[in-house]
């Protein structure tokens, strides 16, 4: 891949864990925080419980994202970005412009799904 290529990749990576990073901050700073004295009810209180183990089920799923982007930063640094990981050949250049974070071509993460559809019924 060329450098120029690669730094453009890096930037959006980093773009997207700036984002990640923001949101996670914003709900830590005003999401997270419960009282019961503001909630007239217990309606009310059930329904923030519900929204607030929400926001920790969607920031569960962001670190994981979080991960994915720190992993595929660490490959650019190594060389190894835009390899799958599964056959090594390449990964195609619009798989990475949709998901730079991905580790796998397009072919080997259709037979993941495959695979895990097949456990799930």
């Amino acid at each position: 891949m060329k450098p120029k290529d690669l730094e453009k990749f890096e930037k959006l990576l980093y773009e997207k864990r700036q984002r990640l990073l923001k949101n996670a901050q914003q709900t830590l700073e005003s999401e997270m925080t419960l009282d019961s004295a503001d909630l007239p009810d217990e309606m009310d209180l059930a329904s923030s419980e519900y929204l607030q183990s929400f926001q920790f089920r969607l920031r569960g799923r962001e670190r994981s994202f979080l991960s994915k982007i720190d992993k595929a930063l660490e490959k650019i640094k190594d060389g190894s970005f835009g390899v799958c990981e599964e056959c090594s050949e390449p990964i195609s250049p619009k798989r990475l412009e949709a998901r730079p974070e991905t580790s796998m071509c397009i072919k080997c993460k259709e037979e993941q799904e495959r695979e895990e559809s097949q456990f799930s019924e």
